[in-house]
């Protein structure tokens, strides 16, 4: 079901329903800010809200240009959108987690840049759960294929995966896509002896039914800033 809104709500309206829904599970709130104004940022902020996603880098480095210097500082930054190899030097060191690693090649370049920067990037692999020409991801056959090479990369950390479910009104189809990536995640921690902590998936349309499927991070730009 989607969000429901009330016209007038604030994002601090906003954010106390959502928040109330969550609870007192530990999932990762992470704030979309796409369409937000300056001003709407900072409201979220003043809430408690620590964790901001943008899906274009000149929309993330104008905002953050604009924005109170203690705020950007003290913020987790996501990067969620398709990231382009000769965009990856603007983003390694700047952006906490890149949540949309969907090729290899780009793996390589994160990690040939985070090198040179003398950092370790943080990222999630994005997978495409079912078929959709609209959506970047790589399927799950493909990151079986590539996991060992990336996690051999040097100055990169996998910290789990993420998804995007198609657009649909079927709950049936998201709860598939989020089952589905729960299960690669345990294939790939059993297979590889390793621990990928994060499940980015659920958005403004589909969080609810992202957490009963076990999300551990929710990326929210319309429930939490459309008033």
């Amino acid at each position: 079901m989607p969000f429901a809104h009330q016209k007038g709500m604030s994002v601090a309206d906003n954010l106390a329903r959502i928040k109330e829904t969550i609870g007192h599970r530990p999932i990762k709130l992470v704030a979309v800010t796409k369409t937000a104004k300056p001003s709407q940022i900072e409201e979220a902020y003043a809430c408690g809200v620590t964790e901001f996603g943008e899906n274009r880098m000149q929309d993330a480095l104008n905002k953050q240009e604009k924005l109170p210097p203690d705020l950007v500082s003290s913020s987790n930054w996501h990067f969620i959108g398709h990231l382009q190899t000769n965009k990856v030097r603007q983003a390694v060191g700047r952006f906490s987690l890149i949540q949309s690693v969907d090729s290899l090649h780009l793996a390589q370049e994160i990690s040939r840049v985070a090198q040179l920067q003398g950092t370790t990037q943080r990222i999630l692999l994005q997978v495409k759960m079912a078929d959709d020409p609209a959506k970047f991801g790589y399927t799950p056959q493909q990151v079986k294929a590539d996991f060992e090479q990336i996690m051999k990369l040097p100055n990169i950390k996998i910290d789990g995966l993420m998804t995007i479910t198609p657009l649909t009104e079927d709950a049936d189809v998201c709860k598939q896509c989020f089952i589905g990536l729960r299960q690669l995640r345990e294939d790939l921690e059993k297979t590889h002896g390793v621990s990928l902590k994060e499940l980015s998936m659920g958005m403004s349309s589909d969080w609810r039914e992202a957490i009963t499927c076990g999300a551990t991070m929710v990326r929210l730009g319309r429930a939490i800033f459309q008033q």
